[in-house]
This record gives C-alpha cells, sequence and structure tokens, in this order.
C-alpha cells in the first residue's frame, strides 16, 4: 500500500527532517504514448536527489536496523535472550499441543483434505495426486503442472501468500482515499491511486490522509521515496526469509512458520486461539487474497481505459449502469 500511496511512507523521512528538492519537469496529462519516447530523451533531468538527501535517507532507513542490532548485543539483549530461554521450554510444548490441535482441527475441517471442495465442483477430473488438500485454498487447480515438486510447491505458496496480503492492503490504499474524498471527509491533493505518481513527478506536496500539514514524507521527490521504502523493505523481508527465530535476539519468541508466525507481533488479537477458527481463517484469508490480486487487474483496466479510480467507475456504473459498463466501453474505443 505504500508503494501506491508515497504520503503514507514511513515517519523516517518526514518533511522537517531535511529539505528536500522537489524540482520535477512538467508532464501534460493529454500526452500521446508515441510521444513519451521523444518526452524522455529531451528530458535532461526529471527528479533530482542530492547526495545529502540520498545520505539522509540512508541514515534514516538504517536506524531500526542499527537499533536492533544494538539492543541484541546490549546488555538488555543479553537479559532478554535470558528470560526467553527460561520462558522457551514453556512456549515451545504449547506451540507444539496447538500445532497438535491444529492438525486436528484440519483432518476435520470441510476445506482441507480429500474430501476437500475441488475447482470444478462435482463435474469428474483427473486432479493431480499431489495436491493432497493439506495447504489452505488448494481445490486441485494445477493445470499447468506448476507445484509437480514440493520444494517449488511451498516456494509458490510463500510467494502466494505474501502477494495476497500485499494486495489486499493496496486495494484499501487504494479506495480508502478515493471513498473519503468522494464523501467528502477529507481533501486530497489527489486521491485516486494511479494519478499519486504524477502528483509527486508535478512537486506537489501530498498530506497524509487530506489532514493539512500532516506530510508523512508528502513533500520529498519520487526518487528520494523510492530508495527510501526499498531500504526498509529489506529489514521485514530478510527477517521473513531467515525464519521466526530471527527475532529471539531481542527476547521474542514466535510459536508459527514463516508464513503464519503468530505470536504478539503478528497475532496481537489472538485469532489463533481456536485451532479450528484458525484454519478455517487461514483459507478466508488465501480467498480473500486471490479476490484482491483478481481486483488489481480490474483496477489497472479501468485505469487505462477510463482514466478514472475504482469508486468512481463504481459510482458512474451505479448511476447509468446500460450507458457505462465494459462493452460500452470497448465500443467506445
Amino acid at each position: 500500500m505504500a508503494l501506491l500511496h508515497p504520503q503514507a511512507s514511513p515517519p523516517s523521512v518526514l518533511s522537517s527532517s531535511s529539505s528536500f528538492i522537489r524540482r520535477c519537469l512538467p508532464i501534460k496529462h493529454a500526452l500521446k504514448p508515441r510521444n513519451c519516447r521523444t518526452m524522455y530523451k529531451s528530458s535532461s533531468s526529471v527528479c533530482k536527489a542530492s547526495w545529502q538527501e540520498l545520505a539522509g535517507v540512508l541514515v534514516f532507513s538504517a536506524i531500526p536496523f542499527t537499533a536492533v542490532k544494538a539492543i541484541a548485543n546490549s546488555p538488555l539483549g543479553e537479559s532478554l535472550r535470558r528470560r526467553l530461554k527460561e520462558r522457551k521450554k514453556l512456549a515451545v510444548d504449547n506451540s507444539s499441543r496447538f500445532k497438535a490441535m491444529a492438525e486436528k482441527a484440519k483432518k476435520e475441517s470441510f476445506w482441507y483434505g480429500e474430501e476437500r471442495p475441488r475447482w470444478l465442483g462435482p463435474i469428474p477430473f483427473n486432479y493431480p495426486a499431489y495436491l493432497t488438500g493439506e495447504l489452505p485454498g488448494d481445490y486441485g487447480f494445477d493445470v499447468a503442472g506448476l507445484s509437480k515438486d514440493p520444494i517449488t510447491f511451498k516456494k509458490y505458496f510463500n510467494f502466494e501468500i505474501l502477494h495476497a496480503r500485499w494486495a489486499m492492503l493496496a486495494s484499501l490504499g487504494a479506495l480508502v482515499p478515493e471513498i473519503l474524498n468522494l464523501l467528502g471527509a477529507f481533501d486530497f491533493v489527489e486521491p485516486v491511486w494511479w494519478r499519486v505518481g504524477y502528483a509527486k513527478l508535478k512537486g506537489d506536496t501530498l498530506d497524509y490522509l487530506g489532514i493539512p500539514g500532516l506530510h508523512l514524507a508528502g513533500s520529498q521527490g519520487v526518487v528520494v521515496i523510492a530508495i527510501c521504502q526499498a531500504l526498509l523493505m529489506v529489514g521485514p523481508e530478510y527477517a521473513r526469509y531467515c525464519g521466526i527465530e530471527a527475532l529471539e535476539p531481542l527476547g521474542i519468541y514466535l510459536p508459527g512458520d514463516i508464513n503464519y508466525p503468530g505470536g504478539a507481533l503478528f497475532d496481537p488479537l489472538n485469532l489463533s486461539k481456536d485451532p479450528v477458527a484458525f484454519e478455517e481463517l487461514k483459507v478466508k484469508e488465501i480467498k480473500n487474497g486471490r479476490l484482491a490480486m483478481v481486483a488489481w487487474l480490474g483496477f489497472y483496466s479501468q485505469a487505462a481505459w477510463t482514466g478514472k479510480g475504482p469508486v468512481q467507475n463504481l459510482v458512474d456504473h451505479v448511476s447509468d449502469p446500460i450507458h457505462n459498463n465494459v462493452f460500452s466501453m470497448l465500443n467506445w474505443s
């Protein structure tokens, strides 16, 4: 979501931190595709950022990693690790019992195993034998045979969960500002998701949530914001890649696995307390995540065809469904 809405970037790049240069060449709204190459060739610079600005981004982005490392190597970190060792055995035992109950709940669940729903429903089909219904959202769909290798299958599942969660967050980031702006609750400089980047290229200062003066990276240039976001993503992705043991130097034990870590950090509402409900929530999550990924295909298509946001497209369709629909747009084109 942060990638789609630069104004919602982390507060480590507050506009008060330094005086960022936002000199960008003007870009016309009605630019024709055949003129894009000429324009970019003639542009000597699009968004300049001085070395002081980039150095500032590096420093601010390094603060979280440096702080974690410092705490882990400090007496406080040693105390946290010692306390974790004292209670880890109990935590591991509780986690093992929960996993056993989760496996039992999965075997008895409607959504797992050989009797789970399939993508063709009652229609007979030779479903792949390697799709056993062990993972949430497994409907036996793999017509291309991409998941024959178990290692590849696990990797694809990890990628799908990751992209599904990002798509759900990004959908909120695309829809909520436009809805709030249409309702008049907030006055955004640019509420439409795909125009936010253009607004930054023009040098606009974007207010977070449309609140005047509240700038979370709202006054910085696109280059600086992109670099900062890339750097801030390295830490969480590295921790996810390393696994749930990555936070143990800070005295934090996560009882789950790489996709469902659990614990106070990743399950503050304790939704996984009931194993039966937790296994169903996994299915609901992946189903909604897949829907969000498909929705983004619609967002992209609508932006390309209509030049409007998804909420405005919906409003137009509801107001006049006969003339505002996908078929009329195809005929119009």
